[in-house]
């Protein structure tokens, strides 16, 4: 399901298809309502090895299942280094450049952090991804209103694409603020140190 919106309209719906969008866009495919007519073979790529993963995932977890089992009893002191191991190899084995490792490391212990202090990650994905897009289309719109922003405004379509944004920002503010109002009221008042 999260592929649909991908394919069709070039949007992530999650910080996996937002990882897809970008491998794509590096390779030079921009995914959208044009690809089915300009790279129909990656499309239809797409579809296929979707049916194969499918029936690859049945044959491999039906007899294996006793296996993935017991993967999943190994400690974590032995399968965290593990997996830190196998990221800097294949980090490295990219461009062959200590660097990137450096920026592997940097932007993992930012996820862990981020992670801790409970923010969500698939935002912090989307936008890394979708930056670029929107800072170019933005430079177009720009250029084509000769620097007036009032573009974004004065335009049916993008006005009402602002407006919307605007009141699902409020929405989700407003929920959230009186989610944690109700959560105070419900908690009650809590006893002082020391009183019986």
């Amino acid at each position: 399901g999260a592929m649909i919106p991908l394919l069709s309209l070039g949007l992530p719906s999650n910080a996996v298809t937002a990882l897809l969008l970008g491998a794509l866009i590096i390779q030079g495919v921009q995914p959208g309502p044009m690809l089915m007519t300009q790279r129909p073979d990656i499309f239809w790529g797409v579809i296929a090895s979707l049916y194969v993963a499918n029936v690859m995932l049945l044959i491999l977890n039906l007899p294996m299942v006793g296996l993935w089992v017991q993967l999943l009893r190994v400690p974590y002191r032995i399968l965290f280094p593990v997996i830190l191991l196998l990221t800097v190899i294949g980090t490295y084995s990219i461009n062959h450049n200590i660097f990137d490792v450096w920026v592997m490391i940097g932007f993992g212990l930012t996820g862990y952090v981020l992670r801790k202090l409970e923010y969500e990650l698939a935002p912090l994905v989307l936008a890394l991804v979708l930056g670029p897009l929107l800072e170019q289309a933005l430079r177009q719109s720009l250029i084509m209103s000769s620097g007036s922003p009032a573009i974004f405004l004065t335009r049916p379509i993008t006005g009402a694409l602002m407006l919307l944004a605007a009141v699902l920002v409020i929405v989700l503010v407003s929920g959230r603020r009186r989610s944690r109002r109700e959560a105070g009221v419900f908690a009650g008042p809590q006893p002082r140190e020391g009183s019986p």
